[in-house]
């Protein structure tokens, strides 16, 4: 056989090597999106754990997913065209027995918080019963029980601050004012308790804004008034 016609053989065969090779690609990566789109459980609960702990994240594996996207998405277009999405099988509905575990976890989850959200109103309201009698530290003691319950109750942080301020642990009343306005940020009691927190550090400047803010709120709060004309004194 002459070379062309060599040349004339090979190249059909060629081709025909190249479209099987680009069918049998685009057909992984077609199974490989549906597997990815079937995320389990313990896959969620890894993303999860990335999220709470980003450092934990390895650069590396972030760069290979993109890589591995990026070589997916030319395989199948160049199989199927920009349209390839329209292509691919049916991704996969969450199984029953996950949908159903989920669910129960979800209860127990909500039913623990309940749990919990009542434990800490009762020891908030022991708290309070405490202050009422003047037994300041033995209220900080039930507000700080409280909080591990439910570290989202404002009331609690500005009544323990109201304790602190008694005890004149002033700095302690500062964070838990600041820690209810990062909640609530106009909370009147946040602002005035760290003012007087302020007032007793001696820092005026800090007592006079938090005072501004509460009457921004409040412009005719007397307490507020009286103290801000007081510092303004000084």
């Amino acid at each position: 056989q002459t070379e062309d016609s060599l040349v004339s053989i090979s190249r059909p065969a060629a081709q025909r090597n190249v479209d099987v090779s680009v069918n049998q690609t685009a057909q992984f990566w077609r199974k490989a999106v549906v597997r990815c789109a079937n995320i389990s459980t313990a896959s969620l609960a890894a993303a999860r754990g990335y999220r709470d702990k980003p450092d934990r994240l390895d650069v590396f594996e972030a760069l290979l997913v993109f890589d591995l996207l990026l070589r997916m998405t030319k395989a199948l277009t160049e199989a199927d065209g920009p349209s390839w999405r329209e292509k691919l099988p049916p991704i996969p509905t969450v199984p029953l027995s996950v949908r159903e575990k989920l669910a129960q976890q979800a209860a127990a989850n909500q039913a623990q918080h309940d749990k919990d959200v009542k434990k800490a109103q009762a020891l908030k309201e022991e708290g309070n019963a405490l202050v009422k009698k003047g037994e300041y530290q033995k209220a900080v003691e039930k507000y700080t029980q409280s909080l591990k319950h439910n570290g989202s109750e404002v009331t609690t942080y500005t009544n323990r601050a109201l304790c602190f301020l008694s005890l004149k642990q002033y700095r302690d009343a500062i964070r838990d004012c600041s820690d209810a306005l990062r909640m609530d940020g106009s909370n009147v009691k946040a602002l005035y308790r760290r003012a007087q927190a302020h007032k007793e550090l001696k820092d005026i400047k800090a007592c006079v804004d938090d005072l501004n803010s509460l009457l921004k709120v409040e412009p005719k709060n007397t307490a507020a008034l009286k103290l801000l004309q007081e510092v303004q004194k000084k």
